[in-house]
Protein backbone atom coordinates (compact mmCIF):
# COMPACT_ATOMS: atom_id res chain seq x y z
CA UNK A 1 0.00 0.00 0.00
CA UNK A 2 2.86 2.25 0.76
CA UNK A 3 3.64 2.03 -2.76
CA UNK A 4 0.28 3.31 -4.33
CA UNK A 5 0.98 6.68 -1.70
CA UNK A 6 4.50 7.20 -3.34
CA UNK A 7 2.97 6.76 -6.82
CA UNK A 8 0.08 9.38 -5.73
CA UNK A 9 2.44 11.95 -3.90
CA UNK A 10 4.87 12.02 -6.86
CA UNK A 11 2.09 12.61 -9.19
CA UNK A 12 0.42 15.20 -7.30
CA UNK A 13 4.17 16.84 -6.98
CA UNK A 14 4.40 16.75 -10.76
CA UNK A 15 1.30 18.62 -11.20
CA UNK A 16 1.38 21.17 -8.55
CA UNK A 17 4.95 21.86 -10.33
CA UNK A 18 2.99 22.11 -13.80
CA UNK A 19 0.39 24.13 -12.40
CA UNK A 20 3.39 26.06 -10.42
CA UNK A 21 5.13 26.85 -13.97
CA UNK A 22 1.78 28.35 -15.76
CA UNK A 23 1.48 30.58 -13.39
CA UNK A 24 5.25 31.64 -12.72
CA UNK A 25 5.49 32.73 -16.74
CA UNK A 26 2.74 34.88 -15.60
CA UNK A 27 4.51 36.46 -12.32
CA UNK A 28 7.83 37.06 -14.22
CA UNK A 29 8.84 40.69 -14.99
CA UNK A 30 9.51 41.92 -17.96
CA UNK A 31 12.78 41.22 -18.22
CA UNK A 32 12.95 37.97 -17.67
CA UNK A 33 9.77 37.11 -19.39
CA UNK A 34 9.61 33.67 -20.96
CA UNK A 35 8.96 34.55 -24.50
CA UNK A 36 12.58 36.16 -24.61
CA UNK A 37 13.73 32.74 -23.59
CA UNK A 38 11.76 30.36 -25.11
CA UNK A 39 14.66 28.79 -27.03
CA UNK A 40 16.82 28.07 -23.91
CA UNK A 41 13.69 26.89 -21.72
CA UNK A 42 12.96 24.57 -25.17
CA UNK A 43 15.96 23.16 -25.28
CA UNK A 44 16.66 22.25 -21.17
CA UNK A 45 12.86 21.16 -21.42
CA UNK A 46 13.64 18.73 -24.58
CA UNK A 47 17.43 17.47 -22.94
CA UNK A 48 15.46 16.73 -19.54
CA UNK A 49 12.54 14.71 -21.12
CA UNK A 50 15.06 13.00 -22.96
CA UNK A 51 16.79 12.02 -19.62
CA UNK A 52 14.31 11.20 -18.08
CA UNK A 53 12.43 9.17 -20.73
CA UNK A 54 15.56 7.07 -20.87
CA UNK A 55 16.25 6.57 -17.38
CA UNK A 56 12.53 5.80 -16.50
CA UNK A 57 12.41 3.20 -19.12
CA UNK A 58 15.89 1.82 -17.96
CA UNK A 59 13.92 1.39 -14.57
CA UNK A 60 11.25 0.24 -15.50
CA UNK A 61 12.59 -2.43 -17.91
CA UNK A 62 15.16 -3.46 -14.99
CA UNK A 63 12.13 -3.54 -12.32
CA UNK A 64 10.62 -5.97 -14.66
CA UNK A 65 13.86 -8.12 -15.28
CA UNK A 66 14.45 -8.34 -11.28
CA UNK A 67 10.68 -9.81 -11.14
CA UNK A 68 11.02 -12.43 -13.82
CA UNK A 69 14.48 -13.47 -12.38
CA UNK A 70 12.68 -14.07 -9.10
CA UNK A 71 10.04 -15.84 -10.65
CA UNK A 72 12.40 -17.86 -12.20
CA UNK A 73 14.42 -18.65 -9.00
CA UNK A 74 10.45 -19.71 -7.21
CA UNK A 75 10.63 -22.08 -10.06
CA UNK A 76 14.03 -23.26 -10.32
CA UNK A 77 13.72 -24.01 -6.20
CA UNK A 78 10.07 -25.90 -6.63
CA UNK A 79 11.64 -28.15 -9.24
CA UNK A 80 14.49 -29.14 -7.42
CA UNK A 81 11.94 -29.05 -4.14
CA UNK A 82 10.54 -32.17 -6.45
CA UNK A 83 13.75 -33.78 -7.75
CA UNK A 84 15.03 -34.19 -3.92
CA UNK A 85 11.68 -35.96 -2.82
CA UNK A 86 12.23 -38.36 -5.80
CA UNK A 87 15.54 -38.99 -4.74
CA UNK A 88 14.71 -39.18 -1.31
CA UNK A 89 12.13 -41.73 -2.32
CA UNK A 90 14.30 -43.79 -4.42
CA UNK A 91 17.24 -44.01 -1.52
CA UNK A 92 14.30 -46.17 1.05
CA UNK A 93 11.77 -45.95 3.29
CA UNK A 94 13.75 -44.54 6.15
CA UNK A 95 13.58 -41.31 4.12
CA UNK A 96 10.09 -40.81 5.12
CA UNK A 97 10.16 -38.82 7.84
CA UNK A 98 12.40 -35.99 6.29
CA UNK A 99 10.27 -35.94 3.14
CA UNK A 100 7.32 -35.14 5.70
CA UNK A 101 8.92 -32.15 7.41
CA UNK A 102 10.52 -30.82 3.82
CA UNK A 103 6.70 -30.78 2.77
CA UNK A 104 5.42 -29.08 5.62
CA UNK A 105 7.95 -26.59 5.14
CA UNK A 106 7.14 -25.62 2.00
CA UNK A 107 3.63 -25.61 2.60
CA UNK A 108 4.43 -23.13 5.41
CA UNK A 109 6.10 -21.46 3.21
CA UNK A 110 3.39 -21.15 0.16
CA UNK A 111 0.78 -20.44 3.05
CA UNK A 112 3.38 -17.60 4.13
CA UNK A 113 3.57 -16.28 0.68
CA UNK A 114 0.11 -16.43 -1.05
CA UNK A 115 -1.64 -17.41 1.70
CA UNK A 116 -3.74 -20.74 2.99
CA UNK A 117 -7.04 -21.89 2.17
CA UNK A 118 -8.84 -19.34 3.75
CA UNK A 119 -6.89 -16.35 1.74
CA UNK A 120 -5.03 -15.44 5.06
CA UNK A 121 -0.74 -14.76 4.34
CA UNK A 122 1.63 -13.46 6.91
CA UNK A 123 4.42 -11.02 6.49
CA UNK A 124 6.91 -13.22 4.14
CA UNK A 125 10.32 -13.61 5.89
CA UNK A 126 13.19 -13.33 3.27
CA UNK A 127 16.07 -12.26 5.88
CA UNK A 128 19.38 -14.82 5.09
CA UNK A 129 18.82 -15.47 8.39
CA UNK A 130 15.49 -17.11 8.07
CA UNK A 131 15.94 -20.38 6.53
CA UNK A 132 19.19 -21.12 8.02
CA UNK A 133 18.35 -23.37 10.58
CA UNK A 134 16.08 -25.51 7.89
CA UNK A 135 19.08 -25.63 5.48
CA UNK A 136 21.40 -26.57 7.97
CA UNK A 137 19.04 -28.95 9.07
CA UNK A 138 18.13 -30.54 5.40
CA UNK A 139 22.42 -30.79 4.88
CA UNK A 140 22.91 -32.68 8.06
CA UNK A 141 20.53 -35.27 7.41
CA UNK A 142 21.34 -35.71 3.32
CA UNK A 143 24.64 -35.74 5.01
CA UNK A 144 24.28 -38.48 7.63
CA UNK A 145 22.68 -41.06 4.92
CA UNK A 146 24.34 -44.67 4.69
CA UNK A 147 24.22 -45.93 1.00
CA UNK A 148 24.18 -49.42 1.24
CA UNK A 149 23.99 -50.01 -2.75
CA UNK A 150 25.31 -48.12 -5.70
CA UNK A 151 21.94 -47.32 -6.98
CA UNK A 152 21.29 -45.91 -2.96
CA UNK A 153 24.99 -43.75 -3.70
CA UNK A 154 23.75 -42.77 -6.73
CA UNK A 155 20.14 -40.97 -5.18
CA UNK A 156 22.53 -39.70 -1.85
CA UNK A 157 24.86 -38.10 -4.22
CA UNK A 158 21.69 -36.47 -6.50
CA UNK A 159 19.67 -35.53 -3.31
CA UNK A 160 23.20 -33.83 -1.96
CA UNK A 161 22.92 -31.75 -5.30
CA UNK A 162 19.52 -30.97 -5.10
CA UNK A 163 19.48 -29.59 -1.73
CA UNK A 164 22.71 -27.63 -2.60
CA UNK A 165 20.66 -26.13 -5.30
CA UNK A 166 17.45 -25.28 -3.23
CA UNK A 167 20.05 -23.64 -0.71
CA UNK A 168 21.60 -21.49 -2.86
CA UNK A 169 18.52 -20.56 -4.59
CA UNK A 170 16.60 -19.61 -1.31
CA UNK A 171 19.61 -17.65 0.09
CA UNK A 172 20.36 -15.92 -3.50
CA UNK A 173 16.33 -14.82 -3.31
CA UNK A 174 17.04 -13.65 -0.02
CA UNK A 175 20.00 -11.21 -0.67
CA UNK A 176 18.26 -10.06 -4.38
CA UNK A 177 15.31 -8.78 -2.34
CA UNK A 178 17.55 -6.82 0.28
CA UNK A 179 18.76 -4.47 -2.62
CA UNK A 180 16.18 -4.43 -5.19
CA UNK A 181 15.93 -0.69 -5.55
CA UNK A 182 18.10 2.23 -5.39
CA UNK A 183 16.26 5.27 -3.79
CA UNK A 184 18.78 7.99 -4.61
CA UNK A 185 18.67 6.80 -8.09
CA UNK A 186 14.57 7.25 -7.71
CA UNK A 187 15.26 10.95 -5.67
CA UNK A 188 16.98 11.90 -9.07
CA UNK A 189 14.82 10.74 -11.44
CA UNK A 190 11.62 11.97 -9.85
CA UNK A 191 13.54 15.71 -9.65
CA UNK A 192 13.98 15.30 -12.88
CA UNK A 193 10.24 14.91 -13.91
CA UNK A 194 9.41 17.88 -11.68
CA UNK A 195 11.92 20.10 -13.43
CA UNK A 196 10.42 19.00 -16.74
CA UNK A 197 6.78 19.75 -15.54
CA UNK A 198 7.81 23.29 -14.71
CA UNK A 199 9.26 23.72 -17.51
CA UNK A 200 6.23 22.59 -19.54
CA UNK A 201 4.13 25.45 -17.71
CA UNK A 202 6.12 28.05 -18.56
CA UNK A 203 6.04 27.09 -21.98
CA UNK A 204 2.35 27.31 -21.94
CA UNK A 205 -0.97 28.86 -21.50
CA UNK A 206 -3.22 27.98 -18.72
CA UNK A 207 -6.24 27.27 -19.49
CA UNK A 208 -8.61 23.90 -19.04
CA UNK A 209 -6.66 21.75 -21.73
CA UNK A 210 -3.48 22.70 -20.14
CA UNK A 211 -4.23 21.47 -16.76
CA UNK A 212 -5.50 18.39 -18.59
CA UNK A 213 -2.73 17.42 -19.78
CA UNK A 214 -0.92 18.27 -17.19
CA UNK A 215 -3.03 16.18 -14.72
CA UNK A 216 -2.52 13.24 -17.36
CA UNK A 217 0.97 13.87 -17.56
CA UNK A 218 1.51 13.54 -13.70
CA UNK A 219 -0.50 10.24 -13.63
CA UNK A 220 1.83 8.69 -16.16
CA UNK A 221 4.80 9.61 -14.30
CA UNK A 222 3.17 8.64 -10.86
CA UNK A 223 2.05 5.66 -12.08
CA UNK A 224 5.92 5.05 -13.98
CA UNK A 225 6.73 4.99 -10.73
CA UNK A 226 4.47 3.07 -8.85
CA UNK A 227 5.18 0.44 -11.36
CA UNK A 228 9.13 0.02 -10.91
CA UNK A 229 8.06 0.25 -6.79
CA UNK A 230 5.94 -2.58 -7.28
CA UNK A 231 7.84 -4.59 -9.15
CA UNK A 232 10.99 -4.53 -6.60
CA UNK A 233 8.51 -6.37 -4.63
CA UNK A 234 7.74 -9.54 -6.31
CA UNK A 235 6.42 -11.40 -3.09
CA UNK A 236 4.12 -8.29 -1.65
CA UNK A 237 2.87 -5.97 -4.03
CA UNK A 238 0.24 -6.08 -6.19
CA UNK A 239 2.19 -7.66 -9.29
CA UNK A 240 2.90 -10.68 -6.91
CA UNK A 241 4.65 -13.54 -8.36
CA UNK A 242 1.85 -16.28 -9.40
CA UNK A 243 1.68 -19.18 -6.82
CA UNK A 244 1.47 -21.56 -10.07
CA UNK A 245 4.84 -23.45 -9.95
CA UNK A 246 4.96 -24.01 -5.86
CA UNK A 247 1.33 -25.28 -6.08
CA UNK A 248 1.97 -27.72 -8.68
CA UNK A 249 5.33 -28.74 -6.32
CA UNK A 250 3.15 -29.19 -3.26
CA UNK A 251 0.55 -31.82 -5.70
CA UNK A 252 3.20 -33.45 -7.04
CA UNK A 253 4.53 -34.08 -3.68
CA UNK A 254 1.49 -34.99 -1.86
CA UNK A 255 1.27 -37.59 -4.53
Amino acid sequence: MATVWVGVGVAVLAFVFGVAGLYLQKLLPETHSVEKARDMIGAIVGLVSLLLALVLGTLIGSAYAFYATEKSEIETMAAKSVQLDLALAEFGPETAPARARMKETLQSVRDMVWGDSSGASAMPDFSVSAPIQHLREMDEYVASLDPKTPAQRQFASAAAADTSAIEQTRLLISMQLASAISWPLVVIVVSWALILFCGFGLLSRINGTTLAAVALGAFAVGSALFLILELSHPFTGFFRVPSGAFDQMLRALNK
